[in-house]
């Protein structure tokens, strides 16, 4: 009689694990997280230490007061992502007041004078970047030199004047109205989420985009990969001059009211918004999310410091400390990654 021995059936291998990498760590990774939680960190604290701060109206301001320099910042993260820097936006979008609100009073009609300060705004954006990538300048210098020409072009073209505008097209982005009866808004909140979604996605969801980080993260790895680094970097700043264009219109809305002398430290407060929303200025780190944060972060500083009374020479002491360590944050997250 034979016995027939059966082998043990083998081991279940083991379930699949669940991705190392937790929701937190995603998080924690994320550029826009450090903005994120200063934003939540200063509606806390101003929440608790103020009366006003924390309601509807209040929360509407703050949206309003984002608008001019948060669309200026969306243009300049799309220069600082490529490692450059432009220090004349503002004066770009305060030219194209200037230039719209003239001819929009004496000459043209709203809607014409408006597109010429468009295509005014997208041109200068264009020469820049003309600068940029044909004679090979550094971006620091051509757009401080920009600055200078238009501060003052802008002086001689108002002669010391300032332009009011009626309502119409002009002003359209101030027209406001309510949600739900209560949460006032105005149609220049609407055109602003058009922007920032339409820059994300051009940045994240196209070959575009992956070119702007490449050529940010390494110009000449991203020319030797078959990348036209000179096409890429002039839409750059052809789109960033649009953008300021839209920065220009948000402005006629906001205070119908064009005023060479406006704006004077809007370049500055730009570049606060995106070194604060995580974008490195050493290039191809960052985006559109992280600036939105970080503009909301410097309009919830200065409306919280001003509810509380604090003088407004504490609040660019307080800013400024944000730039600093911001920098310095990005500065240390890019040595351990290299």
């Amino acid at each position: 009689m034979t016995t027939t021995h059966t082998s043990p059936a083998p081991p279940e291998a083991p379930a699949a694990r669940p991705p190392v990498k937790s929701l937190l760590a995603r998080l924690l990774g994320n550029a826009a997280a450090g903005p994120l939680a200063a934003l939540v960190i200063a509606v806390i604290v101003f929440a608790l230490s103020t009366d006003t701060f924390f309601n509807l109206d209040n929360g509407s301001l703050i949206v309003e007061q984002f608008l001019v320099v948060g669309t200026l910042a969306l243009g300049q993260t799309l220069i600082i992502l490529t490692a450059g820097i432009d220090l004349a936006n503002a004066a770009i979008m305060v030219l194209g007041t200037l230039v719209i609100a003239k001819l929009g009073q004496h000459s043209l009609p709203g809607g014409l004078a408006l597109l010429v300060g468009v295509v005014l705004c997208t041109a200068i954006g264009a020469v820049s970047g003309t600068l940029v990538t044909r004679l090979r300048l550094p971006p620091f210098i051509v757009t401080l030199g920009v600055l200078s020409v238009l501060t003052a072009t802008g002086q001689l073209f108002a002669n010391g004047e300032s332009f009011a505008v009626s309502s119409g097209v002009l002003t359209f982005l101030g027209k406001r109205s309510y949600l739900f009866g209560r949460i006032e808004v105005t149609y220049g909140m609407g055109v602003a989420i058009v922007l920032i979604v339409g820059l994300w996605f051009l940045l994240t969801q196209t070959s575009w985009g992956r070119n702007v980080y490449a050529v940010g993260d390494d110009e000449e790895a991203a020319r030797l990969t078959g990348i036209n680094t000179r096409r890429t970097l002039l839409s750059v700043y052809v789109l960033a001059g649009f953008v300021y264009a839209i920065a220009a219109w948000q402005a006629l809305g906001r205070i119908p009211n064009a005023d060479p002398n406006a704006f004077q430290t809007g370049n500055l407060d730009s570049i606060t918004a995106v070194v604060i929303g995580g974008t490195s200025l050493f290039g191809g780190r960052g985006g559109i999310p992280g600036t939105v944060l970080g503009a909301l972060v410097v309009t919830v500083l200065t409306n919280g410091l001003t509810q509380a009374g604090i003088d407004s020479l504490y609040q660019q002491v307080a800013t400024g400390i944000l730039v600093i360590v911001a920098v310095a944050v990005d500065r240390v997250v890019r040595r351990r990654a290299a």
